[in-house]
């Protein structure tokens, strides 16, 4: 069993979304809570939030997909508390359409953030962690998208895919060295967060100088009604979450219905057949949101 009270957490992504309510959480189980974000204002909001509530809270900006401001996050988390005890690589992104129209760009921006992020994460927090020769914990935000192939979201179904990757060699690595740090991998269907509105987040020099095009804005539209349509909050992920954690289960699965598309897709590898679409099962996608 994993303790809370006391331990330190980091999370990234802490802003909005999943991230907040992770932060909510945290404060609400008596952690220091380390917040990372790229969204100056509503980051101070959160980490104000969190002081309010009687936590211990720091705020670091952080862009996940640059190595130095993670390795920099890590030195503001040992300089104020000493210690990490758990981290949340959370922050995420996302772009839609086919995947021919996808542009080098999209490419770049969503594995930088998506992938790179949680690879620094991972290659910056874990020695620190395994150093510390006390009780700690990973959790990698993948998503359902990890797990099963959307049609029109190649570039978020690829990235969250590496993470699910990234996190099982994570966890036999870890059992290979021992130790006490482990790890989850967090894989969520729709729910209601910013991850539709992600484009206000994209750099600048990573924006398409060309308009969208028809399937980029039928993916847009299409995202922006899955995410209204969510049946379970960012809270609700958050309890589900921290549950796991504390028992040191490796999946959560947050929307359990999907598992039948999950083992769906498995069969047509297994099989050798063509792959399914998962949205073809409707009834089934729906019943998990």
């Amino acid at each position: 069993m994993f303790d809370f009270d006391g331990k330190v957490a980091v999370i990234t992504g802490a802003a909005s979304g999943f991230g907040r309510a992770f932060a909510q959480r945290a404060a609400a189980l008596r952690m220091k809570l380390v917040l990372a974000d790229v969204d100056d204002a509503a980051l101070a909001a959160t980490v104000d939030a969190a002081r309010a509530s009687g936590a211990e809270a720091i705020g670091v900006r952080t862009d996940v997909s640059d190595a130095a401001q993670i390795e920099a996050l890590a030195d503001a988390t040992l300089g104020a508390f000493g210690k990490v005890h758990l981290l949340f690589n959370n922050a995420g992104v996302g772009a839609g359409g086919f995947v021919w129209e996808s542009s080098a760009n999209d490419w770049e921006w969503v594995f930088r953030v998506n992938v790179m992020g949680v690879a620094h994460g991972v290659r910056v927090f874990t020695p620190i962690m395994l150093k510390q020769g006390e009780p700690a914990h990973i959790v990698n935000t993948s998503s359902v998208a990890g797990l099963l192939s959307p049609p029109a979201m190649g570039v978020y179904n690829a990235s969250k895919h590496a993470v699910v990757s990234l996190t099982e060699t994570l966890y036999h690595d870890l059992k290979t060295v021992g130790g006490e740090v482990g790890c989850s991998l967090l894989c969520p269907a729709f729910v209601p967060t910013g991850i539709a509105d992600a484009e206000r987040a994209r750099p600048d020099m990573l924006r398409n100088a060309d308009a969208p095009t028809r399937s980029q804005l039928a993916a847009g539209k299409q995202l922006q009604r899955a995410v209204r349509s969510g049946k379970l909050t960012a809270d609700d992920v958050a309890q589900i979450t921290f549950d796991a954690v504390r028992e040191r289960r490796f999946y959560i699965v947050t929307h359990p219905g999907i598992m039948a598309t999950v083992r769906l897709r498995h069969e047509d590898i297994e099989t050798l057949r063509e792959p399914t679409d998962p949205m073809s099962l409707k009834p089934e996608v729906n019943e998990t949101r």
